[in-house]
């Protein structure tokens, strides 16, 4: 088993609005900015906005990919395994990030 490790939140948001300007910038059609960092039990990321409907998922999950490569690159190994990006969208909502990793879920 992993050994346990602590992350700030601050540091991976902060990781995470790094990685979303860098991905931005290699994504001309994509008009974003990580307001928020969204961190539930399937996938940690951020809420998109309405302008992502006009991509399409093949784009979309470019998009999170490069988010998830670079939030692995400022993280370094504090996160556990090399992150892949992933797109959940749910009840009229994108969120584009990356599934949670096996490192860090929690036990009863």
């Amino acid at each position: 088993m992993a050994k346990a490790t602590s992350i700030s939140v601050n540091k991976l948001s902060a990781a995470v609005q790094e990685a979303v300007k860098a991905a931005a910038a290699k994504h001309p059609k994509v008009k974003v900015e990580a307001t928020a960092l969204a961190l539930g039990h399937l996938i940690w990321g951020f809420p998109v906005p309405e302008q992502f409907n006009t991509l399409t998922i093949r784009e979309s999950q470019a998009f999170a990919a490069d988010v998830a490569a670079g939030v692995s690159k400022s993280m370094g190994s504090a996160l556990g395994s090399r992150l892949e990006g992933a797109v959940f969208s749910h009840a009229g909502h994108l969120t584009i990030g990356f599934p949670v990793p096996p490192e860090v879920l929690f036990e009863h």
